[in-house]
């Protein structure tokens, strides 16, 4: 089986929502560093531009938004499952909802604190990445209420876990879980200090879970260079895809679109529609760095804009 390769770097919370999928699941890959802001010279080219953190590459197919990187874990190493059968829509749609809601209330808790202590170009480039002011003076003055926004939304995950339960669906972790553990491993590592911080200190049962999550681990890294990687893009050929007729977007495969995150990072990325089914989109493209790639993104969050 060609390797899972994973472009992120230590920090990147995101990032650590795959990595304890890989922990959970035992699981063999390929890391790539890449930098925590732009430019990112190596990544590009496989990407055509999008360039948020973390990508996955497989071969000559390259997987955006951990949305769909965890879908395509899934299924390349199936063992245990992060989808509980039956189940599935309810884990993705907490996933989605964590995501989307707890994560970026977490991030204001952790740039409230630490956002005059940030070198000033990095605050450029996640100001201009998220559309939000990355002002130190107006993180600190929004830390309470992303404080108490953080807090509001994991009480109702410390709900879920109230009736004893080990993890947010049952008694094995599942894609909630990984995407849970992302906003609150953001908190611990940047401001814990080994204690629990605000809000993890009133949060008890969250605390206690965070702690079996991380006893997953990260599966079994190896470090490739970024050359690397191109190299193995470059010689692969992309994986089989299809277009389904019916998809009520209308679109046709051959069709040249573009494909934008719809809330940060909305940089466009464009080529020909080789894919298109319910959860992700997929369009081929070239670079001469990398050669005939194709570049696969999740339905939900992303706008498809026709040529």
């Amino acid at each position: 089986m060609t390797d899972m390769i994973l472009h992120h770097y230590p920090n990147s919370p995101y990032s650590e929502k795959v990595r304890i999928a890989f922990g959970v699941k035992k699981a063999a890959w390929k890391s790539v560093t890449i930098p925590n802001m732009l430019p990112k010279p190596d990544l590009m080219p496989l990407t055509g531009g999008y360039r948020k953190t973390p990508v996955m590459q497989v071969g000559a197919d390259i997987y955006c938004d951990t949305q769909l990187i965890m879908l395509e874990i899934e299924k390349r190493a199936p063992t245990p499952p992060l989808l509980p059968k039956g189940r599935e829509g309810e884990a993705r749609a907490l996933a989605m909802w964590i995501d989307r809601n707890i994560f970026w209330a977490a991030v204001g808790v952790v740039m409230g604190a630490l956002g005059d202590k940030l070198p000033e170009a990095f605050l450029k480039d996640r100001a201009a990445f998220s559309g939000r002011s990355f002002d130190a003076a107006a993180l600190k003055a929004a830390a309470s209420v992303a404080l108490q926004q953080t807090h509001a939304q994991l009480v109702m995950a410390e709900q879920m876990l109230a009736d004893g339960r080990s993890y947010l669906l049952g008694d094995a972790p599942c894609l909630a879980d990984c995407a849970l553990y992302n906003p609150v491993w953001f908190i611990k590592e940047r401001l814990g200090s080994g204690k629990p911080v605000p809000p993890l200190d009133r949060l008890p049962l969250i605390t206690a879970w965070s702690e079996r999550m991380k006893a997953a681990g990260s599966g079994s890294p190896t470090e490739i260079r970024a050359a690397d990687a191109i190299a193995i893009a470059k010689a692969a050929t992309p994986e089989a895809t299809s277009v389904d007729a019916n998809d009520p977007s209308g679109l046709k495969a051959g069709q040249t679109v573009s494909v934008t995150p719809d809330d940060t990072g909305k940089v466009p990325v464009s080529g020909t529609l080789v894919g298109l089914t319910n959860d992700r989109v997929s369009i081929q493209r070239h670079d001469e760095q990398v050669g005939d790639v194709v570049v696969h993104f999740p339905r939900a969050g992303f706008v498809i804009t026709p040529a």
